[in-house]
Order: structure tokens, then sequence, then C-alpha cells
């Protein structure tokens, strides 16, 4: 069974769990003393144009043909895995759960953060808009990112709660369902669907906001500060309620695998639902407390309106993305190397080629790289959070209206840690 789980637990990682959250703490209670000391203007400006690349950068990947043909190569990818599926072995070796779980789910954030909303043109839905020139039409606002909130709560759902996450038969049911809300959709609203309710494509993008690529205001694809682009993420309806999923999930997905909660599950529950209830139930939970922490935090400051502090959550939400991403890479990372490797040889029918374990081969790496990922995100989203409350908050309370976000951002850190060990 393929599960984008990481591999290994805090037994065979090297760094001691105490060492660990020690120094995640000597690291954000330093960060945050530089940063409201000696940060006392904002840095970090959206509008501020990064170093452009070449003409001919833009020209080539803004071509029509150069579009067309990488769209119609990920459909084909998508029928090449659609083919694996129906006529390879119908068992856990088939390719499908890993192109599924591991080259998707994780692969696509890796490309978003290197390439920027990769989505966007190997999207098979949007490669079939395009045939059949579907344009933007009406998409109601209200709606926002609510679609594709409730899309990655599936996804993350099937993967963590199911009965039997790596039944084939349960994720080619999945993807018959997503194709056939999403074409629909697409069909209903034109391409707005897409960008606003698409699971994937809201998850490049918001992966995208930490890539150093991006556009300027005049088109051309230029190379800047992520910090500078973190900010530009679509302020919508759910767009905390998006990346409350996204870290949320990652969460229970370490806090599952703990030997209390499996006892717990295992002790008050028979048969295949119970269980499914009980980690549905959990799931809602961690999502649930990260929605609440984050928006109880933002809004915790005085001197601003009614209006204005409902809307503080949305404009400081951006500051959790570099969190999901390094929770994403210090979960993942691992499969995306390893078994990212016998997906792509299952595509090829080469079941018996040699997988390099590149990272469980070297604990000590592999420790060290997740504690990185994890206090890096951290810091990042200290410093955009801090930077962004300097744009948002009055100027009496820029200070003290950071301390509540900054004990949600340690609590996050030593609860992330904690989990990713192994609890």
């Amino acid at each position: 069974m393929i599960l984008a789980h990481g591999l290994g637990g805090s037994a065979d990682l090297p760094i001691p769990l105490t060492y660990a959250l020690i120094g995640a703490a000597w690291a954000l209670t330093f960060t945050f003393a530089v940063v409201a000391l000696a940060w006392r203007r904002p840095r970090f400006d959206p509008a501020t144009p990064g170093r452009p690349l070449p003409h001919w950068v833009t020209a080539a990947v803004d071509s029509s043909v150069t579009r067309a043909a990488v769209g119609l190569l990920g459909l084909a990818f998508a029928g090449w895995v659609a083919v694996a599926a129906a006529f390879g072995p119908q068992n856990s070796s088939n390719a499908l759960t890993g192109v599924f779980y591991v080259l998707l789910w994780v692969g696509l954030v890796a490309l978003s953060v290197l390439f920027g909303p990769v989505w966007r043109v190997l999207s098979p839905v949007r490669t079939v808009a395009r045939l059949f020139r579907v344009r933007a039409s009406s998409y109601p606002e209200r709606f926002g990112y609510w679609p594709a909130a409730f899309g990655l709560f599936a996804f993350v759902w099937l993967e963590l709660a199911s009965p039997d996450p790596g039944s084939l038969g349960a994720v080619k049911i999945w993807l018959l369902i997503y194709l056939g809300v999403t074409l629909g959709g697409t069909f209903a609203f034109g391409t707005r669907w897409c960008s606003h309710a698409d699971p994937f494509e809201v998850y490049s993008v918001v992966a995208s906001r930490c890539s150093p690529v991006r556009r300027n205001a005049d088109g051309r694809i230029a190379v800047g500060n992520p910090f500078d682009h973190l900010p530009t993420l679509p302020v919508r309806p759910a767009t905390v309620t998006v990346l409350a999923v996204l870290l949320g999930s990652t969460a229970f997905d370490s806090f599952s695998a703990t030997p209390a909660w499996r006892g717990f599950v295992d002790a008050h529950t028979s048969g295949a639902w119970q269980p499914t209830f009980f980690k549905t139930f959990g799931l809602a939970v961690f999502v649930l407390i990260v929605a609440l922490t984050f928006s109880l935090a933002a809004r915790a400051t005085g001197g601003v309106s009614r209006e204005r502090r409902r809307e503080l959550p949305g404009l400081m939400a951006h500051s959790l993305i570099p969190i999901v991403i390094g929770y994403v890479f210090a979960h993942y990372l691992t499969y995306l190397v390893e078994k990212g490797q016998q997906t792509v040889y299952a595509l090829l029918g080469t079941h018996d080629a040699h997988v390099y374990y590149v990272l469980s081969l070297h604990p000590s790496v592999l420790a060290t790289s997740k504690v990185l990922f994890v206090v890096g995100g951290h810091i990042a989203g200290v410093i955009a959070a801090h930077d962004c409350a300097l744009r948002v908050l009055p100027k009496r309370h820029q200070l003290t209206g950071q301390l509540a976000m900054m004990l949600v951002m340690v609590g996050y850190t030593f609860t992330g840690l904690y989990l990713l060990f192994g609890g």
C-alpha cells in the first residue's frame, strides 16, 4: 500500500526530541526578538519587481506552441496513468496510487516552489477546456476557495481517514468524482472555476508563493525575493481554510501514527467504518484548531475597526505558507525521492529496477533535514507575519498585536516537531 507518509519515526532519527525542541525555541525566540527590535518598517512589497529574465524566456514560456505542447503532454500522461490503472496489476503495485499520493500530491509542491503555479499548464482539465475553447466566465465571488478547500479535505480524508487509503478502487472513484466535478464546473463557470475551485490548482498557487520565480507587472518572468511574492496570495473566502486543511492534515498525519492514538482507536472501535469515524473526527479537529488559533491570533490586536479585524486573518494568511511547505518536505520528501522512483519504474513496467534509498540510508541527514524544514518554515512564517503586521496594524499596536501570533507560531513549532519525531 502506497501512502504519502514520511518514512521512519523517532526510533530511527538520531536527533533527540529535547534537543530539537530547545533548538526550535531558541531559533524562534531569537528571530522574534530581532524582528521586533530591529525591524520597524515593512521591507517586503508585492509591487517590488523581480530581476527580469531574458526576453526570450518569457516569449518561450508564453508561446501558444509551448503551452499547447506542455498541456497535451500532461493530458497524455494522465491517459497513460489511466491505461496503467485499468490494465496494470489490480493491487498495490499499480502505478496509479504512487502517481496520486506521491508524484501529484508531493511532486506538485516541489515543482510549484521551483517554477511557479505549474498546474495551470499541466492540468488535464484546463487542456480540455482549451481544446473546447472554454473561456473565463462568471464565478460567484462568495464561493471563493470553498470548493477547493472541500476538495483538499476530501483528498486528505482519503489518505488519512478512509477505510482503505491504498485501495486502487478508492483512488479511481476519487479521481472520477474529481474529474466530473472539475469538468462540470469548468464548463458551467469557465476557467475561473479552475483557478478558484480546482484543489490541485489552488494547492499549486499556494506553494508557488514560496517560489523565487514570478511575473512582473509587465508580464515578464523574473526572479525575486520570495518574501515579496508571499503577500500576493489572493485573499478570498476560505483562504485561511485552505491553509488550515493543508497544515492541520499534515499534523494529523503524524499524530495518527502515534501509539497512543492507534491504541485508542483500536480499543474503542471495531469493523471498518467505526475507525473511519474516529479518524475523520480527529482530522477535522486538527484542521479546526489551526483555523481557529490562527484566526484568533491574527485578530488579537487593538486599534482596528470590527470590519478590519475580520479582514486580518485573510491578510496575514500568507505567513502560513512557509510553514505548510516546511511540513510537506519534512514529512514527505523521503517518499517523493524513494517511492517516486518506484512509481516511475511501475509506469515504465520495470518493477525490478533498483531503488536508491538516498535518504533512508543516511538517518542523520534525514533527521537534520526534517528539523531544518520545520524550523526554517516557522522562522520564515514569523518574518512574513511580522512584516505583514507592520503594514496592516495600527502603529501603536504593531508589536503588541503580534504577541498572540508569536505564541501560536511557537505552539505550532513544538507540536509539529513533537509529532514529527513520533510523539
